[in-house]
């Protein structure tokens, strides 16, 4: 279908006021060729959208330009089911960041030149558009989803996905399901009021997973290999004498956890040395039994201290908090308390963590006796009595020395999912005899197992994308993902098994999952132009380019999350989306109007990301805070898509400076693409030589990281930025 663009121009807001609408027009119509031109005084009102829908359906407009506000406001009002559409806003990014005092003319000129330049590279993009046709695989997308292990976590996964009618396929190692709560008693208050043990909740969650008929239990099975995206995920199974393959549309991985190896900590804590010093999971086995009882004599145990931290927050061991091991100690010293009218149960801490309700619990065991001691156990000794424990008390400031008859140590979780250095690559290939302890086992160009993130944890966007790997389409629930307990775990699953849901209809309709959810485009490439430099598959953060005998690369546009780091990395420029290409950015920036020198009036281009920058921007924007009217604003994807062509483009073209800004990175990185920002400021280490061939000053172009929160700082960032650059001479490519 022949494309037919519309330009739709907001007058409310101010904008009609403050700016010559009618030039705005004349820039959309005259200057661009857009065919229909309008303006609306409410264009986001009933009557406004009524306007654009009437000439969708009598002009045949196809394709919209609609300038005024945000393209994060007013969403569901623009809905419109058109797929080639820019938002161009003159509204928070021109009117509301330029403070113009009535009157004052060269400001006012400035406003309109800025309005004008959004809306000339507005029109621009939607012409460089181009229609997105949704990936349709050759084979049926399968729904059916696969949550891999069958304690707490993955039983809850498996049982909210069937509960909504998905077909579920639960795999588990072991003979039995249950994992490790299991084992226990009784489990810590997960509902009002908060201060009573309450029963195992295992065997009734059991009973209802195994009489939902959307739930197929495969138990003693491992997964031997993992091939295939979302919606055509091909498992290899291997189990009770045989192998099968399943085709599954997106994976759960609730594997649980392992306790930290009791055995490193012998030299403090003596496990080892004594059968009376025991993990809380030992202890919870005896209490289960009914029996706590000394192993050295099986005499009754009337004195138990707790170690809480046992080998955590510590950097000869696990360097960060479990999370749920204070409260599972708070639980089993009421074990102790109720076991005997005289026992007790002493509790030796660094901080006790119970946020939230538990900290009812808390009060509940102090109030029933439990004995609470600040401080670090520095030795333990065995004797024929038991045990005595030399402990440093930080609030009495000294050593004392205790009598008990069990030391119970609070271990803490390490995760059961495989992870590897996610800057490195290994062949694919390999079985699951070869990596002992691998989950998934992917036969992906980056590797059989999940990047991590810290600590060994697999990686995901903790603050926006929770239960999110870098590996579209698999999730990690519970204390697989993180350190928690059995009530959070049962959140994270139910969280998880959304995501799943979420995917697995998403690639039914060839639409992409988040961040730009929705997005019906993927990459596409020349093959005939790829140079087999392997840039693509070795940046791409989400293992959505696998390579095929010869070496080019091989989409699998189910995995893609539409970043366009591929984009951005390709030296050749062979990869574009249909909606987002080197082409397209080149030719925005390249339509903007750069003054002349004498005109003292500096250009500044700001490649903003979307994800974090561009929401800065607009909180600046209702702010009120006034930034320089000679910057001009073009939002990427991801700072990860940035090419290197467009710095030389704009060089060229006569901009006296380039500011990216990118989401924050590192350790605890922000970046919605998880590498994006980390890899343009890798390129940009190289934008020397293209500054050093042009002649110019390599203080021109400079990169900030932006966190969503930044809007206070960030003008201080862009005004200084804009001042460094005035200081320099004009570019002299101006004159060409």
């Amino acid at each position: 279908m022949e494309k037919k663009i519309g330009c739709y121009i907001c007058t409310g807001c101010g904008i009609g006021d403050a700016l010559d609408v009618k030039a705005l027009g004349n820039i959309a119509a005259k200057e661009q060729k857009i065919p229909v031109v309008k303006n609306h005084e409410f264009l986001c009102g009933s009557d406004g959208i009524e306007l654009i829908r009437k000439d969708m359906a009598a002009e045949g407009v196809n394709a919209l330009v609609i300038v005024g506000c945000s393209h994060r406001v007013k969403t569901e009002e623009f809905r419109l089911g058109v797929t080639q559409m820019d938002r161009v806003d003159i509204r928070d990014k021109c009117l509301w960041i330029l403070n113009v005092p009535e009157g004052d003319e060269t400001a006012e000129e400035d406003r309109q030149m800025m309005a004008e330049d959004y809306v000339r590279i507005g029109c621009v993009k939607v012409k460089k558009m181009n229609e997105p046709h949704p990936y349709v695989a050759a084979t049926p997308f399968s729904k059916e989803i696969m949550v891999v292990g069958g304690g707490i976590a993955g039983l809850t996964a498996a049982l909210e996905a069937a509960r909504t009618g998905y077909n579920v396929l639960l795999v588990e190692k072991e003979e039995a399901l249950g994992g490790k709560v299991a084992r226990m008693h009784k489990v810590s208050p997960a509902r009002a009021p908060y201060n009573k043990l309450e029963e195992n909740p295992l065997p009734k969650l059991l009973a209802e997973v195994k009489g939902n008929k959307h739930i197929r239990i495969v138990n003693n099975t491992v997964v031997q290999k993992t091939v295939g995206a979302p919606g055509l995920f091909d498992v290899t199974l291997k189990g009770n004498g045989g192998t099968s393959v399943e085709r599954v549309g997106s994976i759960i991985i609730a594997t649980g956890y392992e306790p930290y190896d009791p055995g490193k900590l012998e030299k403090r804590l003596g496990y080892g040395s004594s059968p009376d010093i025991v993990t809380s999971m030992e202890f919870e086995e005896m209490a289960k039994s009914g029996k706590i009882l000394r192993k050295s004599d099986g005499k009754p145990a009337k004195r138990v201290a707790f170690s809480l931290c046992a080998g955590q927050r510590d950097s000869s061991h696990l360097e960060y908090c479990s999370g749920a091991c204070c409260t599972y100690s708070l639980k089993q010293a009421l074990y102790v308390i109720e076991n005997h009218p005289d026992a007790s149960a002493y509790l030796i801490y660094q901080e006790v963590r119970t946020p939230g309700q538990m900290e009812d619990f808390y009060r509940k065991v102090q109030n029933e006796g439990g004995v609470f001691i600040k401080g670090d156990i520095q030795q333990v000794s065995s004797t024929p009595s038991g045990l005595t424990l030399e402990v440093d008390d930080k609030l009495l400031r000294q050593k004392i020395k205790m009598d008990v008859d069990l030391l119970v140590l609070a271990t803490g979780m390490e995760t059961t999912v495989d992870t590897q250095d996610p800057n490195s690559a290994s062949p694919v290939g390999k079985q699951v005899d070869d990596l002992p302890g691998s989950v998934l086992n992917l036969q992906y160009r980056q590797g059989p197992g999940l990047p991590s993130l810290k600590n060994n944890f697999p990686d995901s966007h903790f603050i926006c994308f929770p239960y999110e790997t870098r590996r579209t389409g698999i999730y990690v629930a519970g204390p697989a993902r993180r350190p928690m307990g059995i009530a959070a775990s049962c959140t994270d699953a139910a969280g998880a098994a959304l995501k799943a849901i979420q995917v697995v209809e998403s690639v039914a309709r060839g639409a992409a999952v988040h961040p730009r959810a929705g997005d019906l485009s993927f990459p596409s490439f020349r093959e005939e132009g790829c140079t087999q430099c392997k840039r693509c598959t070795e940046e791409c953060p989400f293992g959505a380019i696998n390579e095929d005998e010869k070496g080019n690369p091989l989409f699998n546009p189910t995995r893609c999350r539409r970043c366009g780091t591929c984009m951005g990395a390709c030296p050749q420029k062979i990869i574009s989306f249909a909606n987002y290409s080197v082409d397209m950015i080149g030719s925005m920036l390249k339509e903007m109007e750069i003054p002349e020198a004498d005109d003292e009036k500096p250009r500044i281009l700001v490649f903003a990301c979307e994800n974090d920058a561009i929401p800065a921007l607009d909180m600046v924007g209702r702010g009120r805070s006034a930034l320089s009217p000679y910057i001009r604003i073009i939002p990427l994807r991801c700072m990860g898509s940035m090419s290197l062509v467009w710095i030389a483009d704009a060089m060229s073209k006569g901009y006296d400076g380039i500011l990216l800004m990118g989401c924050r990175h590192g350790t605890d990185y922000q970046c919605h693409n998880v590498r994006g920002s980390a890899l343009a400021e890798i390129r940009l280490s190289k934008v020397s030589e293209t500054l050093d061939r042009l002649q110019l000053e390599s203080d021109r172009v400079k990169m900030v990281e932006v966190n969503i929160m930044d809007a206070e700082t960030l003008p201080q960032v862009i005004n200084n930025f804009v001042a460094a650059i005035s200081e320099l001479d004009p570019n002299p490519y101006k004159e060409f």
